[in-house]
């Protein structure tokens, strides 16, 4: 007799397949490429090396994806979660980036560091579960789409309202002059009323896939208003090599290791929320174990994230909401 395949472990036919996973990593993408923009910059790095910086942000998505949603023993909780660098690690390595003694070997230091402290720590975080009934689990996943909001908001207005610059090691910050243009937040709007359209009368995989039709419909239309350009795209290499330790020998800070332990915390805090509201969205019932191994996935993605030039990984909120769609 052959024992029933739980639904989320389903495998769809491949067509279907690649078409939710490609609208899975669109949805990542954009949270995926800001953070090595906005260190990067941070460090003055050269355009090839930032470039280098999301190239191998890319790859250890697709690797900490792969150990968490494939499940290893002990190690990724297997349920369909899309992993990404979290937005908490922001502040600490811009601190980081502006100190000459710390740099980016320190960062590197300060994230594998983080990524042992955490598959360390999975599972006397994991222990934690009774305080998460579900009015508990609702608030965290409510209080992250809330705050997901502004990042939006900002996004469809042309970036930030004040952009940071740092003269003589001092940050400041000045107008963005291109913020709230009515072009951006009209082509927003545009992509936002096709997916909600989509969902509400799209039938069967169409309204599944309603948010990657609704991002092809806005590229297609800021490419007709000459918004949208793919001269940078053409001239990049089809392939790129990520090797471990790009920038040299990683240096441990006592200082800029702590700050990441406790990020890491925070992290999988956050992680244990979403990991419960994906169980209960996909019916799948966890256990303690399963989110130790989840939790474990998310240090064992921060340390590899740190051997391969990037920064720590989480779950992305963004993704869990995309699952509620589909």
């Amino acid at each position: 007799m052959t024992e029933k395949v739980h639904p989320v472990d389903e495998m769809l036919a491949w067509p279907q397949l690649t078409t939710l996973g490609l609208q899975h990593v669109l949805v990542m993408y954009a949270g995926a490429v800001a953070v090595p923009l906005i260190v990067g910059r941070a460090l003055k790095l050269s355009p090839e090396d930032v470039a280098f910086l999301i190239s191998a942000d890319l790859f250890v998505c697709g690797i900490a994806t792969l150990i968490q949603s494939l499940g290893f023993r002990g190690v990724g909780i297997r349920l369909p979660v899309m992993m990404g660098v979290t937005f908490a690690s922001v502040g600490p390595m811009l601190s980081m980036a502006a100190s000459p003694d710390i740099g980016i070997l320190g960062i590197y230091g300060s994230v594998i560091a983080a990524g042992l402290f955490g598959i360390a720590i999975a599972p006397f975080i994991s222990r934690l579960l009774p305080l998460f009934p579900p009015v508990v689990t609702g608030t965290i996943i409510m209080v992250i789409g809330i705050s997901l909001m502004r990042v939006g908001i900002n996004w469809a207005g042309g970036g930030l309202p004040t952009l940071t610059k740092v003269v003589d090691g001092v940050p400041g910050a000045f107008a963005n002059p291109n913020y709230a243009q009515l072009q951006g937040l009209g082509i927003a709007l545009f992509v936002l009323v096709a997916i909600l359209a989509l969902t509400k009368w799209g039938q069967g995989f169409v309204a599944n896939v309603a948010v990657l039709l609704g991002i092809i419909a806005g590229c297609v239309l800021a490419t007709a208003l000459g918004v949208m350009h793919f001269d940078k795209v053409i001239e990049a290499p089809w392939f790129g090599v990520i090797l471990p330790f790009h920038f040299g020998v990683p240096e441990f800070h006592l200082v800029p290791v702590l700050t990441m332990c406790l990020v890491m915390i925070v992290v999988m805090i956050e992680s244990l929320g979403m990991f419960l509201a994906l169980a209960d969205m996909t019916g799948r019932k966890i256990d303690r174990a399963a989110l130790t191994a989840g939790l474990r996935a998310d240090g064992v993605g921060t340390l590899f994230g740190g051997l391969f030039n990037t920064f720590p990984y989480t779950s992305f909120s963004q993704n869990v909401g995309l699952v509620a769609v589909t």
